[in-house]
């Protein structure tokens, strides 16, 4: 567009040297048709601006991140005359659609329409425009462009992704000890063990505790298991869509990949993570894993998360002392996370975290064995084979 601006400043000023040397009805009839031409382009954007139509078609509102949705736009000329140097930009941050026509400027005589169909996939959790986003119109002597925005967008709905994975490679380390006591159902017979922050007082053993001179808690001789729980971090990092919603999507893809492999297997699990307040979600099978799917696809992140406070909740209503194995996944890791980490190793638990974060996590990686184990995720990697 900046050589045709140049070329037309050429002749605006030879025009005018005409004028000023030669004079004449010729002259002067060249340097007013010059000088007219910045208003009739001018007139042209407007016009289209006002008589274009733009329609847009989406297979469905509520989409599943990955997933391909039939997508369809229609450019409308509903002028008397004919546009030319009309395009259209796409949402690209969050969306892309698989195919794009081959010219992206579109020429339309008049009750002329242009229809393009192909298909649109959403890459992140959550409610967004997708689509085209704004209008491009050029003059036919391309020197001036208006840009604005369609006045039609489409917002999206979009759900998690579900990955199904085989293995935890983050169990690698006490795999069998593990897999044992989850799918035995039974607590080994062990009458008391070391009294843990958050124990019932009923269930202390006075007794035993005054003879080897500390607080011992009972621990019932074959009793059921309640198995394994999930953590998951609802804090919302970053100010921006931008910036939160790809490192959201990637932990309740992560929350939900763990959930559906315990789900499968008929491996009982609770789900704990912050709304307004705690949630503790039971999930038995894979019936309940149903509507775990649901209520994992709306839940907000929001400021009010401190995962080490939830752990210390849910340790003070009894149940959490019951597992065998606690799942943690978070964003930001630090040493009041790594304190409650041991805690609940002191406790007799496995504990594995899937740090999903680009950050450097070597130093906590390196602290980590024993009962707890941490993976990172990286943010934008797929979760197949990180798990």
């Amino acid at each position: 567009m900046r050589k045709y601006r140049i070329l037309y400043l050429c002749l605006w000023i030879l025009s005018l040297t005409a004028i000023s040397v030669y004079g004449g009805v010729i002259s002067y009839g060249f340097f007013f048709g010059i000088s007219l031409l910045p208003v009739i382009s001018l007139i042209y954007i407007a016009c289209v601006y006002l008589r274009f139509k733009i329609y847009q078609e989406l297979g469905s509102r509520n989409m599943v991140c990955g997933q391909p949705e039939d997508y369809t736009f229609i450019l409308q000329n509903e002028s008397s005359f004919a546009f030319s140097g009309v395009s259209v930009n796409l949402f690209s941050d969050f969306s892309y659609v698989e195919e794009l026509p081959g010219s992206l400027e579109y020429e339309l005589l008049p009750g002329d329409r242009f229809t393009y169909g192909t298909r649109l996939i959403c890459r992140y959790r959550g409610e967004y425009e997708v689509g085209i986003k704004e209008v491009v119109v050029s003059d036919f002597l391309r020197l001036f462009r208006l840009r604005y925005a369609n006045p039609s967008v489409i917002k999206a709905v979009v759900r998690p992704k579900l990955v199904q994975i085989e293995e935890l490679r983050g169990m690698e380390e006490f795999q069998a000890p593990l897999q044992r006591e989850i799918l035995s159902g039974e607590e080994p017979d062990i009458l008391v063990r070391n009294y843990i922050e958050g124990d019932p007082l009923k269930q202390i053993h006075w007794k035993a505790s005054a003879r080897q001179g500390k607080l011992l808690s009972r621990t019932r001789t074959g009793e059921e298991k309640q198995g394994i729980s999930l953590f998951c971090d609802m804090t919302r990092y970053g100010r921006t869509a931008a910036e939160y919603l790809p490192l959201e999507n990637k932990m309740l893809e992560t929350l939900l990949a763990l959930g559906y492999f315990f789900a499968r297997r008929g491996m009982g699990f609770f789900a704990c993570y912050r709304q307004k307040e705690p949630v503790r979600k039971p999930v038995k099978n894979i019936q309940d894993f149903d509507e775990f799917y649901q209520n994992v696809s709306t839940v907000v992140f929001g400021e009010n998360g401190d995962l080490p406070n939830l752990v210390e909740q849910m340790s003070a209503q009894g149940g959490l002392w019951d597992n065998k194995v606690v799942f943690f996944v978070l964003h930001k890791m630090d040493m009041r996370m790594m304190e409650t980490m041991q805690k609940l190793s002191a406790g007799g638990m496995a504990v594995v975290v899937y740090a999903v974060t680009d950050q450097n996590v070597r130093e906590y990686i390196r602290q980590s064995g024993g009962r707890i184990r941490i993976c990172q995720i990286p943010i934008e990697e797929p979760l197949e084979g990180r798990l």
